[in-house]
């Protein structure tokens, strides 16, 4: 579907004229003045008012129009009764997150702005969690880390993820990686509230029906002061997505259908509301998986609406009070997007942007290089699990290195805890160790960001090394990251394809790009 079909050719096509009370907009007055008729003389003898009939609340004062869950969200924290897309609003923000490659940057502008010892807004609202370039040499990247470790020293910061030894990653307790991931695990995602990022993906956060978007630096540095943020309310775009799930897709099949199908650009500024049977038989995990892409399609935040899954899964995470809403009947959309989940298949995103959609059998001709399986997307627990199931199922070996990047710490030890389901209580590392896949890395973005050239799995060569001989060829890495940008994952001109886990499983045992379903079924 074009993406201009996105936008409606009139405002009116977004009014629902049965909330709005169109007699509000009549063009008669609501009362008249009657005069006598002019007798012989032309002297006004009486003057009259109509009968008055009884008002309906609708028509009288303001027109209360339904609002979408994220517009309710910005109302609550803006202490406005109700907002409009396109509002400008102050908006009271309940958490801050920053990591190690933009804290230190929102760091010296707060320093800046507001003082060399000026205190941040709440100490326990903010949250810092290093991730990004952490298992490396690099001394600049290890300098990012110690400003953030003597910030939240000197202000006392409660939420603080540090990590000193490089070397054992599991002698830091409080290190947890992704922060993205993270952020769920240690209960820092609530519904009905504001959560900010200094990270494009911090959107992954709206599965929990909060309003979640990233910022940068200079937004970081004034909400670390102040506790606010400048918003523009954004209209909304509905996806409805019904259907039984197949047993051969993930949720990363779902958000490359929907970047597919409106492109890259086709929700700028937008939020994307997820709705149907299909939504509400996911875990948090793949919710999360579906509202972390929604910035690849231009979004400035996913959300979902929170359901038993959502408390049971913060259940014990938090004990923070919190207060879920949800889209009025009569809200609004910009437009309604339908899917019969049933029918769709396994999909990639071939190079080099995440709406270059196909299907993952039409590129069963593609030879790849190596196999990436990690990130905020595609390196949770579940993504583990459904890459071992590929594994377990074909019994074979996979026929290109095969790269694991666990999220988080929690992640990494569920690898070598957690059997995984029909394996007899093997577990995914078990089970990864016998399909001759590397050892599970240390928990970290890795790869995704590229990173240091000494960065684990990072793409540093241009060319497949066993390739030069025959004229060279263009690396190719079949992932379950986010982005397949030029030099994403290292050097420019390393081809990724986006997948999901299970295809890039599959993929890891052919060498080709391939459709799952060649194993699972």
């Amino acid at each position: 579907m074009a993406a201009s079909s996105a936008i409606a050719s009139s405002s009116t096509a977004f009014i629902n004229k049965k909330d709005v009370g169109l007699s509000a907009f009549s063009s008669q007055s609501s009362f008249s003045v009657q005069t006598a008729r002019k007798r012989i003389s032309k002297k006004i003898v009486s003057v009259m008012t109509p009968q008055q009939t009884e008002r309906k609340p609708a028509t009288t004062g303001s027109v209360k129009t339904g609002m979408t869950m994220t517009e309710k969200i910005l109302a609550k924290a803006s202490d406005k009764p109700d907002v409009s897309p396109g509002d400008n609003v102050w908006v009271n923000v309940d958490v801050l997150m920053t990591h190690d490659v933009c804290g230190p940057g929102s760091i010296g502008i707060f320093k800046k702005e507001f003082g060399q010892n000026a205190k941040v807004w709440d100490r326990e609202k903010l949250v810092i969690i290093p991730d990004h370039y952490i298992f490396t040499t690099d001394e600049r990247a290890n300098r990012n880390v110690d400003i953030l470790r003597d910030f939240c020293n000197e202000q006392n910061i409660k939420y603080f993820y540090d990590i000193k030894d490089l070397g054992n990653f599991r002698a830091n307790p409080d290190y947890k990686g992704v922060c993205h991931v993270a952020l769920a695990q240690e209960g820092h995602c609530r519904p009905g509230e504001v959560l900010l990022g200094t990270d494009s993906h911090t959107c992954t956060a709206g599965a929990f029906g909060q309003f979640a978007t990233g910022i940068g630096n200079t937004d970081a540095g004034f909400v670390l002061g102040t506790g606010k943020i400048l918003l523009k309310v954004p209209p909304t775009l509905r996806f409805v997505m019904d259907g039984e799930m197949p047993d051969y897709l993930l949720a990363k099949d779902l958000i490359l259908q929907i970047i597919g199908e409106i492109s890259v650009a086709g929700a700028t500024y937008k939020a994307m509301e997820f709705v149907g049977t299909t939504v509400e038989s996911l875990t948090m995990e793949e919710r999360m998986t579906l509202c972390n892409m929604v910035v690849e399609a231009g979004g400035k935040n996913g959300v979902i609406p929170a359901d038993k899954t959502t408390y049971d899964y913060l259940e014990g995470r938090t004990s923070v009070p919190y207060e879920p809403v949800y889209s009025d009947e009569g809200a609004r959309y910009l437009k309604e997007y339908r899917f019969d989940v049933s029918k769709l298949e396994p999909l990639v995103a071939k190079p080099h942007s995440p709406d270059n959609r196909a299907l993952a059998r039409e590129c069963k001709d593609v030879k790849i290089d190596r196999v990436y399986i990690g990130s905020c997307t595609g390196g949770k627990t579940e993504d583990f699990m459904a890459a071992a199931k590929v594994f377990l199922a074909s019994g074979k070996k996979v026929k290109v290195p095969t790269f694991l990047v666990p999220a988080t710490q929690k992640v990494w030890m569920d690898v070598y805890s957690l059997p995984v389901p029909g394996s007899g209580g093997k577990t995914c590392s078990q089970i990864f160790e016998e399909a001759g896949c590397d050892t599970p890395a240390s928990p970290s973005c890795g790869a995704c960001l590229g990173g240091p050239k000494d960065t684990y799995a990072r793409m540093n060569e241009a060319q497949a090394s066993y390739f030069i001989m025959l004229g060279g060829c263009w690396q190719v890495c079949v992932s379950t990251t986010n982005r397949n940008f030029p030099g994403r994952m290292g050097h420019k001109e390393g081809q990724i394809y986006l997948a999901s886990p299970y295809t890039a499983a599959a993929s890891a045992l052919t060498g080709y790009v391939t459709d799952p379903r060649e194993f699972l079924q």
